[in-house]
């Protein structure tokens, strides 16, 4: 939560200044400014922070669980549990990880690619 309001403040105000008060001289609102000049900016600066704190979640804690479903590392333990098959139970685990981990990397750089296409 606070961390995430930070990264956003923090891409706020790397924007100049000068773009807000350019947009203000142009008649604009300040919600106005914001949404079509400043927040625009703002994401594309703050897109790499982000996936970045993405994926160190995904690394610290599992994805599913926030999906409400039972936590994988729990099924494997349960699983190791059962069947004493710990080391097969745990390298499906790491690679179960592995692969959400390069899969969500491959997609923020993918979406990285795109805003900067965007941008030229």
């Amino acid at each position: 939560g606070a961390f995430l309001a930070e990264i956003f403040r923090a891409g706020i105000q790397s924007i100049g200044r000068g773009q807000m008060e350019a947009a203000r001289s142009q008649g604009m609102s300040y919600w106005q400014a914001m949404r079509y000049i400043i927040l625009p900016q703002a994401i594309r600066n703050v897109l790499p922070a982000l996936g970045n704190d993405f994926i160190s979640m995904l690394k610290d804690s599992s994805l599913v669980s926030v999906l409400a479903v039972r936590d994988i590392t729990q099924i494997a333990k349960l699983y190791a549990g059962r069947t004493f098959q710990y080391q097969e139970s745990y390298i499906t685990l790491a690679v179960l990880y592995l692969t959400m981990t390069i899969l969500l990397s491959f997609l923020l750089k993918y979406i990285e690619k795109r805003i900067q296409k965007n941008e030229r």
